[in-house]
């Protein structure tokens, strides 16, 4: 799962704040720099273009997993050999289309009912950080080896955190994580976590067919939304940001520009969709790899939704070890893919 919402709600629902700032902008170019306006608009929509496919891809596959009901599979990565759980909730966490929200009443409902807290921060940490939508945009913007190292990323720092959290599990760190009856209600609507099982022909049933409509919707939407504002912030950076300045902090090949990039991503990352064409910015300008990708491995982890869904339902010590694994696996990421890329 990746991040898709900064707000309590449904991440796919309309949210004006972003089109007020999308508006904003476009206001602010018009007003200051208007010989710049067409060519910003026009860089916008050239981009949004070649993005098309893959967003209309993810609106598919995402309103396919919800219409079906596949997001119930998660439960069984919870059941068996903890060491097995740890591997499952990992790559679940990576795959699975939940939204922050989400996962809170997952994670509620599983810490309660007693599964081992190491399987539980496994799907924690990767979950931010990848799902099939996330994949696709990924893909068509920072090509298909970023997108796959980073999937493999999501899925090794959560198998990090998990195991770190199962050698651990019998210190004072990680005795008594829950904090007082955690509640197991969400903001997604989400009322019995893992009932029922997948229907993949869903379209003969009415009920399915509006969630699959639904959410294709809301999602395109929201995709939209996103990165509108993510090329349009793009096009200022190409601009009137200088590259030199882009080389000189973020850039060559030691281990400071990576460092960097996960300590910058930490509180700066705003949206996992929004964050990529960003990315893509940095990298023209003379971000190193090693530094995009411990920016996004770090900031998607720590993003505010990510990190609410922790902080919501355990104590502060073990909301504390999440983010040193987030830090510890981001420098890690991007030390590797930057000695591969």
């Amino acid at each position: 799962m990746a991040d898709t919402t900064q707000s309590q709600g449904s991440p796919f629902r309309w949210n004006p704040g972003a089109w007020g700032v999308i508006v904003a902008i476009l206001v602010g170019i018009a007003v200051f720099a208007p010989d710049t306006l067409r060519e910003t608009i026009i860089f916008t929509l050239r981009a949004l273009g070649n993005t098309a496919p893959f967003i209309a891809f993810a609106v598919l596959a995402v309103a396919f997993l919800k219409a079906t009901g596949a997001e119930n599979l998660l439960a069984r990565a919870f059941q068996g050999n903890q060491a097995r759980m740890i591997v499952m909730a990992a790559l679940l966490g990576g795959l699975s289309p939940f939204c922050s929200c989400e996962v809170i009443p997952f994670i509620a409902a599983l810490l309660a009912v007693g599964a081992p807290l190491g399987a539980v921060m496994a799907f924690w940490l990767a979950s931010p950080l990848m799902d099939p939508a996330m994949f696709a945009i990924t893909s068509g913007t920072l090509g298909f080896d970023f997108a796959l190292a980073k999937t493999l990323a999501a899925v090794s720092v959560g198998m990090m955190g998990g195991f770190g959290v199962m050698l651990a599990s019998n210190t004072a760190l990680f005795a008594d994580p829950l904090r007082e009856r955690p509640s197991i209600g969400g903001c997604c609507g989400v009322k019995k976590p893992f009932s029922g099982t997948p229907v993949w022909k869903f379209w003969p049933d009415a009920e399915r067919r509006e969630t699959f409509n639904r959410t294709a919707i809301d999602n395109a939407l929201f995709l939209t939304k996103w990165l509108t504002l993510a090329y349009l912030i793009e096009a200022l950076m190409l601009r009137y940001v200088p590259a030199d300045m882009i080389a000189s902090v973020l850039g060559g090949d030691g281990v400071t520009p990576i460092l960097l990039g996960a300590l910058v991503g930490a509180p700066a990352y705003l949206n996992g969709y929004a964050a990529v064409p960003l990315i893509d910015a940095l990298l023209a300008q003379g971000m190193s790899q090693g530094a995009a990708m411990s920016f996004v491995i770090a900031g998607g982890v720590s993003c505010i939704p990510a990190a609410i869904a922790v902080w919501a339902l355990v104590k502060p010590r073990i909301f504390a070890a999440y983010l040193g694994f987030a830090l510890v696996g981001a420098v890690t990421a991007g030390l590797i893919w930057q000695s591969v890329a």
